[in-house]
């Protein structure tokens, strides 16, 4: 890298680039988030409506991922090589208007199809919609931060998942207990309602966002020039250490144990997030108040979690350790939950906890990529590495099947455990080279 200019220079650029798309690009993904994981909460009303089983509605929380796998690859080579600006604004649109659309199931508007199938086929769209969005983001912020400083960036932009669960859980369980318009049951206005934004703030993006530096007219010329400068000194190490291209990214096999990593703890973490709402809605013995409190209240730890342990990961440069501990500290936690067979208290307790240490390995982890490897090489391995998402299809529907086969939560809790200590384990091969970050 080339000696450190201005070290005001340096600073004050990052806070204006951050000031500019961090906030926006969390909100974003708030709102996706959200429209993900909604179905948690509608389920409590819906399923007496449609009658379907834990499992069914496992199954169809599950199969989301699969359509969402199917354009991650494009998506981060699409944000790599054509526009950022376009292609999240696309997305916006067309998810927003699938999200809406799940408060129609059973109408007339689908009545040529049985009812599991419309939930099944909406859920799928769903996620083949929203699919190329977190990867294209990924791979968005390494256009406009130099690898040293991308861990913080990722931090403070994945703060948005615990926040939309935190607080979408009570706005969502508002909905369901308040909203009955025209008529039409509360879960369906959950859909609708919180399917409606994403489709208007895709008009926002398409005209708020900039792709890359060069383009920034809100960015003083100084200020552009200095970005620019580091980030094609960066592009240009990976592209003599033959870093860059799709082929470099096949080859590399830590794209492959970065795969297994991600698809073991997504596959805890999915589920968890599923089912939380009705774990806690089980503790009957708990005031009302205090269930909806404990179904948020992880998140909100979680929050916190990834925050401080983006910022403690870009002061110490260990990708790895970051990455590894935090996984390893869930599973502990998971454990506990089973083998200790305590009260409500301890349980919200330990799941605080767990909420604490789920995800805070995320800036770390989806830096990697990114300082492995550079351009389409980069967009690629981000993409495959999506592919692990797979787990948000397998954890929800292991889940629900364990808690219909055992008619307990504990079994699919100590089986997320499971995944959990595996993940943590694998993340603890992870190798660098040595003149990049351990």
């Amino acid at each position: 890298m080339p000696p450190e200019p201005d070290a005001e220079l340096a600073l004050r650029t990052r806070k204006r680039v951050t000031r500019r798309l961090i906030p926006f690009l969390m909100f974003l993904y708030l709102l996706a988030y959200l429209d993900r994981t909604n179905l948690g909460v509608a389920k409590l009303s819906m399923q007496a409506d449609l009658g379907f089983s834990d499992a069914v509605i496992g199954f169809g929380a599950g199969i989301y991922f699969l359509g969402y796998l199917l354009l991650d690859i494009p998506g981060s080579l699409i944000v790599e090589r054509w526009s950022a600006r376009k292609w999240i604004a696309r997305i916006m649109f067309s998810w927003g208007i699938v999200a809406a659309l799940m408060g129609l199931l059973g109408t007339r508007i689908f009545h040529d199809f049985h009812l599991t199938t419309q939930f099944y086929s909406l859920r799928l769209l769903l996620g083949i919609t929203e699919a190329g969005f977190f990867p294209g983001v990924i791979v968005y912020i390494s256009h406009w931060y130099r690898p040293q400083d991308r861990a913080r960036a990722k931090g403070y932009f994945m703060v948005a998942t615990p926040i939309a669960v935190a607080l979408g859980v009570p706005a969502t369980r508002w909905i369901l207990d308040t909203i009955h318009w025209a008529g039409l049951a509360s879960w369906r206005w959950v859909f609708i309602l919180e399917g409606v934004l994403p489709f208007l703030m895709g008009f926002v993006a398409l005209h708020y966002l900039t792709d890359r530096p060069n383009a920034a007219a809100w960015l003083p010329a100084g200020e552009k020039q200095w970005l620019m400068a580091q980030l094609q000194a960066d592009a240009d190490i990976k592209t003599a250490a033959h870093r860059v291209s799709v082929r470099d990214a096949l080859r590399n096999p830590q794209t492959f144990l970065l795969i297994a990593l991600y698809f073991l703890v997504v596959t805890g973490h999915q589920a968890l997030i599923f089912f939380l709402p009705s774990i806690t809605d089980s503790m009957k013995t708990m005031p009302h108040l205090i269930q909806t409190t404990g179904a948020s209240l992880p998140y909100i730890c979680s929050a916190f979690g990834i925050t401080l342990n983006g910022i403690w990961t870009q002061r110490t440069g260990k990708l790895r350790w970051h990455t590894a501990i935090p996984i390893l500290a869930t599973s502990c936690s998971l454990g506990v939950i089973v083998f200790a067979h305590s009260p409500g208290w301890f349980t919200i307790i330990m799941f605080c906890l767990a909420g604490f240490t789920a995800q805070a390995y995320l800036p770390a982890f989806w830096t990697i990529p990114t300082t492995l490897l550079g351009k389409s090489a980069a967009a690629t391995a981000v993409g495959l590495i999506c592919l692990g998402n797979l787990g948000g299809f397998v954890g929800p529907w292991l889940f629900g099947y364990l808690k219909t086969l055992t008619g307990t939560y504990n079994t699919g809790i100590l089986a997320l455990a499971g995944c959990m200590l595996v993940s943590g384990l694998l993340a603890t091969q992870i190798r660098i080279p040595h003149t990049e970050s351990l």
